[in-house]
Protein backbone atom coordinates (compact mmCIF):
# COMPACT_ATOMS: atom_id res chain seq x y z
CA UNK A 1 0.00 0.00 0.00
CA UNK A 2 1.47 3.37 -0.98
CA UNK A 3 1.71 6.31 1.42
CA UNK A 4 -1.40 8.05 0.03
CA UNK A 5 -3.55 5.02 0.72
CA UNK A 6 -2.02 4.59 4.17
CA UNK A 7 -2.81 8.22 5.04
CA UNK A 8 -6.39 7.89 3.74
CA UNK A 9 -6.89 4.61 5.59
CA UNK A 10 -5.46 5.87 8.89
CA UNK A 11 -7.30 9.21 8.86
CA UNK A 12 -10.58 8.06 7.36
CA UNK A 13 -13.38 10.55 7.91
CA UNK A 14 -11.01 13.06 9.54
CA UNK A 15 -10.17 14.03 5.95
CA UNK A 16 -12.73 16.65 4.89
CA UNK A 17 -11.38 17.14 1.37
CA UNK A 18 -8.60 15.58 -0.75
CA UNK A 19 -7.06 17.10 -3.90
CA UNK A 20 -4.15 16.02 -6.09
CA UNK A 21 -3.42 18.88 -8.50
CA UNK A 22 -0.29 17.05 -9.73
CA UNK A 23 1.39 13.68 -9.33
CA UNK A 24 3.48 14.75 -6.33
CA UNK A 25 1.37 17.52 -4.77
CA UNK A 26 -1.43 16.49 -2.42
CA UNK A 27 -3.70 18.75 -0.39
CA UNK A 28 -6.15 17.59 2.22
CA UNK A 29 -8.31 19.43 4.70
CA UNK A 30 -8.99 18.51 8.33
CA UNK A 31 -10.81 20.01 11.28
CA UNK A 32 -8.50 22.11 13.48
CA UNK A 33 -9.21 19.79 16.43
CA UNK A 34 -7.34 17.01 14.63
CA UNK A 35 -4.07 18.79 13.80
CA UNK A 36 -2.00 17.43 16.68
CA UNK A 37 -2.96 13.80 16.01
CA UNK A 38 -2.54 14.16 12.25
CA UNK A 39 0.91 15.74 12.65
CA UNK A 40 1.97 12.98 15.04
CA UNK A 41 0.72 10.28 12.66
CA UNK A 42 2.45 11.75 9.61
CA UNK A 43 5.74 12.41 11.38
CA UNK A 44 6.14 9.67 13.97
CA UNK A 45 4.28 6.77 12.38
CA UNK A 46 4.45 7.32 8.62
CA UNK A 47 7.85 9.02 8.38
CA UNK A 48 6.93 12.27 6.65
CA UNK A 49 9.14 15.28 7.31
CA UNK A 50 7.66 18.59 8.46
CA UNK A 51 8.79 21.31 6.09
CA UNK A 52 6.94 24.46 7.14
CA UNK A 53 3.51 25.97 7.68
CA UNK A 54 1.86 29.02 6.22
CA UNK A 55 -1.03 31.16 7.37
CA UNK A 56 -3.45 33.20 5.30
CA UNK A 57 -6.36 35.50 6.04
CA UNK A 58 -9.20 34.41 3.74
CA UNK A 59 -12.85 35.47 3.48
CA UNK A 60 -13.82 32.22 5.27
CA UNK A 61 -11.40 32.69 8.17
CA UNK A 62 -7.75 32.24 9.04
CA UNK A 63 -6.28 29.24 7.24
CA UNK A 64 -3.14 27.36 8.23
CA UNK A 65 -1.50 24.98 5.78
CA UNK A 66 1.05 22.52 7.18
CA UNK A 67 3.51 21.20 4.59
CA UNK A 68 4.99 17.72 4.98
CA UNK A 69 7.42 15.98 2.63
CA UNK A 70 7.47 12.30 1.82
CA UNK A 71 11.05 12.16 0.59
CA UNK A 72 11.15 8.58 -0.81
CA UNK A 73 8.55 9.57 -3.45
CA UNK A 74 9.33 13.30 -3.64
CA UNK A 75 5.77 14.13 -2.61
CA UNK A 76 4.45 17.15 -0.73
CA UNK A 77 1.40 16.72 1.51
CA UNK A 78 -0.21 20.00 2.53
CA UNK A 79 -2.74 19.80 5.33
CA UNK A 80 -5.25 22.65 5.40
CA UNK A 81 -7.24 23.72 8.42
CA UNK A 82 -9.56 26.70 8.82
CA UNK A 83 -10.04 28.82 11.94
CA UNK A 84 -13.35 30.60 11.56
CA UNK A 85 -13.27 32.52 14.86
CA UNK A 86 -11.34 35.67 13.94
CA UNK A 87 -11.70 37.22 17.40
CA UNK A 88 -10.11 34.29 19.26
CA UNK A 89 -8.39 32.08 16.70
CA UNK A 90 -6.54 29.18 18.28
CA UNK A 91 -5.27 25.72 17.45
CA UNK A 92 -3.09 23.14 19.17
CA UNK A 93 0.62 23.63 18.71
CA UNK A 94 2.44 20.86 16.86
CA UNK A 95 5.74 21.87 18.49
CA UNK A 96 5.42 19.06 21.08
CA UNK A 97 5.53 16.59 18.15
CA UNK A 98 8.66 18.16 16.63
CA UNK A 99 10.52 21.22 17.83
CA UNK A 100 11.09 22.42 14.26
CA UNK A 101 7.59 23.92 14.26
CA UNK A 102 8.39 26.39 17.06
CA UNK A 103 9.54 29.37 15.02
CA UNK A 104 6.95 29.11 12.23
CA UNK A 105 4.15 28.97 14.82
CA UNK A 106 5.64 32.03 16.50
CA UNK A 107 5.67 33.84 13.15
CA UNK A 108 2.05 32.91 12.38
CA UNK A 109 1.00 33.97 15.90
CA UNK A 110 2.76 37.30 15.53
CA UNK A 111 1.63 38.10 11.99
CA UNK A 112 -1.95 36.72 12.06
CA UNK A 113 -2.80 36.58 15.77
CA UNK A 114 -3.44 32.83 15.92
CA UNK A 115 -2.86 31.40 19.39
CA UNK A 116 -1.05 28.05 19.43
CA UNK A 117 -2.16 26.19 22.56
CA UNK A 118 0.66 24.44 24.45
CA UNK A 119 3.39 26.25 22.52
CA UNK A 120 6.51 26.35 24.73
CA UNK A 121 7.69 29.85 23.84
CA UNK A 122 5.05 32.01 22.14
CA UNK A 123 6.74 35.40 21.96
CA UNK A 124 7.70 37.92 19.30
CA UNK A 125 10.10 36.82 16.64
CA UNK A 126 9.93 39.37 13.79
CA UNK A 127 8.14 42.54 14.84
CA UNK A 128 9.68 45.35 16.87
CA UNK A 129 8.94 45.30 20.60
CA UNK A 130 6.99 48.56 20.26
CA UNK A 131 4.68 47.15 17.55
CA UNK A 132 1.07 47.77 18.68
CA UNK A 133 -0.44 44.84 20.61
CA UNK A 134 -3.32 43.25 18.69
CA UNK A 135 -2.23 44.70 15.32
CA UNK A 136 -1.51 41.76 13.00
CA UNK A 137 0.21 42.79 9.76
CA UNK A 138 -1.03 39.89 7.62
CA UNK A 139 -4.71 40.26 8.49
CA UNK A 140 -7.01 41.62 5.77
CA UNK A 141 -10.31 43.36 6.21
CA UNK A 142 -13.07 41.48 4.36
CA UNK A 143 -16.63 42.64 3.86
CA UNK A 144 -19.27 40.12 4.81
Amino acid sequence: MDIRERIKERLGDKILDWKEPSARRIYFAINKANIFGVARLLFKELGLRFSTASGTDTPAGLEIVYHFMYDPAGEVYSIKTMLEDRKHPEIDSITPVFSGAEWIEREIWEMLGINFKNHPNLKRLLLAEDWPQGDFPLRNEHES
